[in-house]
């Protein structure tokens, strides 16, 4: 419930400001004076008259009408005072910084209910509890610094932490980073990171607003909410990138299924971000980098010349650029040895352009003019320049200023003498500018931005789903009756109908998806099994049907080719533990693929897919996505993989046919789409052989 009393106050009341600068109560009030608010700031302390040079009020009844209510006191009071304020002052609008609610006792978690109400009944927004408060333009509530240097196109900053919020803009101001607002959200239950969001794009500007958000996420609450509200901004035109912590935590329960081993809230967040468009972030030197990145001139292309006057950076530049996908290429010809010939002997142009340590301003403005003008294959310039401390860079950094407001191609600017150099850095600041002082963490935070698609499309994909048959399927599946006996239906735990379904059912869901599978019998009868085998010729496959890790129990024989080796199996199948079948299919051969999915609580189905047999558990190359895909993500995915190279074809073995991994995909995220009570499922292998990608084995655990 964000409100101009919040954005906009035109008075404010601090509960608890000082004189004692080093308290929070004293620091807000020093903040909101040294970023020079317009409106009336009013201070509540029961023993000063005086508090920096404001006059303070003993007690909130001799309050006049305010907008906006600051609060530093201890927990058990602000119940009371928020009821007070908004009830008798009008207040509407609340900063509360205490700590000691919901974040630590269930006696805190109830002083935080009151408080919601009161917002509630009054209409009043709330920011915190447990936060650092609100820094915009208009002003400065927060009891921390730095301040950063606020412009109207500056970031706009939203934190789910005060203190990492302080860490994050220690980096981002160092770098030159500019914000126009910073959001400590706090505990965050009436706005949460969700919401500020939401009231970004529903209020965006794109002529007065920032065009950067950065986030750091502790709790993603409503992801329906960040995914519409993040991708709608991007498509207004504005770049998110974001931190979400604590995010390697594994499920709540032992998986049964490939797809429950490796997929964890992680590979639900993930998926969001690639659903959105939004660039995910490890760190918060990362998040500041890519932040920076965003200030710069957008650019497509993904070929970069490197201007150094120091070899060893630029060549780790140019690793670090590599591994990341993307290009330092090789400069030559005759504009090369034009360039070569106007710097100082010794200097390389082949790229990196290493104009030595002795090279001065203008061999660094002739060699920028040359990647801007001459070099047509370059798509952005990175620019190396520090000192050892012999002389001062003054010029230099003038040269590249101007540089900047005069090329069309981006310049990257990497001055790494912070200390050295100090002053000049600053005063380069100060133009404007931004600065990365590292250059591999400046390649890895560019891979990052390089490699997120934008938002995707949202609509379900049908082409040819048969929903209907679907929808009869899972809704003719009886609770209580045994779906690993071969049987159609599913195993009952905890008084609700969970279980792996049958081969049968599984087969027809794939069937009603329009995903091509293998033909393959299912009995307990060794006769019928080999009247099939004999219909679709050996060789075969046989597997166990009832232990859910077939290859653990010894439940799967390849490459039987006739009926004295099925029969053989077939015994020795049917004595395994828990077996109630056994599944003959024809044998197959081509690349292993994976495709997997597991539903997450608040975010929907998360799809997987990654090499296939064991691969999929042991490398763990998954890439993952939030149903229903469509199929520039599905595509997207499958590209985004380690192993994309060998999907593509190498070293003479041919590619899959990827088209049709990438339909497979979108098929099985529109399947998911409209059976929900589908929890976990493993299409694991998937085989890929010249044209053709079906379907060899599948399983799909509901629950009802």
């Amino acid at each position: 419930m964000i409100n101009q009393q919040l954005l906009q106050p035109e008075s404010i009341v601090v509960i608890g400001g000082s004189n004692n600068v080093h308290k929070p109560g004293g620091a807000v009030v020093r903040n909101i004076l040294g970023g020079n608010f317009s409106g009336t700031l009013r201070i509540v302390n029961p023993k000063e008259d005086e508090v920096q040079g404001v006059r303070a009020f003993h007690d909130v009844s001799e309050l006049p009408p305010t907008d906006l209510a600051i609060l530093v006191v201890a927990a058990r009071y602000c119940p009371d005072y928020v009821d007070f304020l908004a009830r008798e002052k009008r207040v509407r609008a609340f900063i509360i910084i205490s700590a000691g609610f919901s974040e630590e006792t269930p006696e805190g978690a109830a002083l935080e209910q009151r408080i919601l109400q009161t917002c509630e009944l009054y209409g009043c927004a709330l920011i915190g509890p447990n936060c650092i408060g609100l820094l915009t333009r208009w002003h400065h509530s927060v009891f921390t610094k730095p301040i950063p240097r606020l412009t109207p196109k500056g970031v706009d900053f939203i934190s789910g932490s005060g203190a990492t919020a302080v860490y994050v803009l220690e980096s981002a101001v160092t770098k030159g980073l500019p914000f126009n607002s910073v959001w400590s959200v706090g505990n965050g239950h009436q706005i949460g990171i969700e919401s500020v969001l939401e009231y970004m794009d529903e209020h965006f500007d794109p002529e007065r607003d920032s065009l950067v958000k950065l986030l750091y996420i502790e709790n993603i609450a409503d992801p329906d909410k960040m995914l519409y509200h993040a991708t709608s901004l991007i498509r207004k035109g504005c770049r998110i990138a974001a931190i979400k912590a604590g995010s390697s935590e594994s499920g709540s329960r032992a998986a049964s299924s490939h797809t429950g081993a490796i997929a964890s809230s992680d590979a639900a967040v993930e998926a969001l971000f690639r659903k959105a468009g939004i660039v995910r972030c490890f760190s918060r030197e990362e998040l500041a980098t890519v932040g920076c990145i965003f200030t710069l001139p957008r650019f497509t292309g993904r070929n970069f010349a490197i201007v150094t006057h120091a070899g060893g950076p630029g060549v780790m530049l140019t690793d670090a650029l590599s591994k990341g996908g993307m290009n330092v290429p090789a400069l030559s010809g005759e504009a090369a040895d034009e360039l070569k010939s106007r710097l100082l002997p010794g200097s390389s142009v082949a790229n990196p352009i290493d104009i030595l340590a002795t090279g001065t301003a203008e061999h660094l403005g002739i060699a920028i003019d040359y990647c801007e003008q001459r070099f047509d294959e370059i798509d952005a310039i990175m620019v190396i320049f520090g000192t050892p401390g012999l002389v001062q860079l003054y010029e230099a950094y003038d040269v590249l200023h101007r540089k900047i407001q005069e090329c069309r191609k981006p310049i990257f600017p990497i001055l790494p003498s912070v200390n050295t150099a100090g002053p000049e850095v600053h005063e380069f600041l100060s133009k404007g500018h931004v600065n990365f002082s590292d250059e591999v963490t400046l390649a890895t935070a560019l891979t990052q931005v390089m490699k997120t698609p934008p938002p995707a499309d949202q609509n379900v994909v049908i082409n040819g789903v048969d929903v209907p048959r679907i929808r009869r399927i899972i809704d003719g599946i009886p609770a209580g009756t045994d779906g690993a006996d071969g049987t159609d239906g599913c195993a009952v735990a905890d008084g609700a109908a969970l279980g792996y379904l049958s081969p049968a059912l599984v087969h027809e869901l794939l069937a009603a998806a329009g995903i091509p599978t293998v033909p393959e019998f299912v009995s307990d009868d060794r006769q019928a099994l080999f009247d099939f085998a004999d219909r679709c010729g050996y060789p075969i496959v046989a597997k166990v049907v009832g232990p859910v890790h077939k290859s653990d129990v010894g439940g799967v024989a390849l490459n039987i080719r006739s009926r004295e080796v099925l029969a053989a199996e077939f015994q020795r199948m049917m004595q395994i533990e828990g077996a109630t079948a056994v599944m003959v299919q024809k044998m197959l051969k081509g690349t292993e693929l994976f495709i997997g999915a597991k539903y997450e609580q608040r975010f929907g189905h998360v799809v997987l897919c990654g090499l296939g047999g064991i691969f999929v558990e042991v490398l763990r190359d998954v890439s993952s996505g939030l149903a229903p895909l469509s199929y520039e993500e599905a595509t997207s995915m499958i590209h985004s993989l380690r192993a994309y190279k060998i999907l593509k074809g190498t070293r003479g073995k041919p590619g899959i046919n990827q088209r049709k991994f990438a339909e497979i995909i979108v098929r099985l995220s529109t399947l998911l789409r409209f059976a929900t009570e589908i929890k976990e499922m493993d299409i694991n292998p998937l085989l890929a052989d010249g044209d053709d990608v079906i379907a060899v084995d599948a399983r799909i655990l509901v629950e009802k």
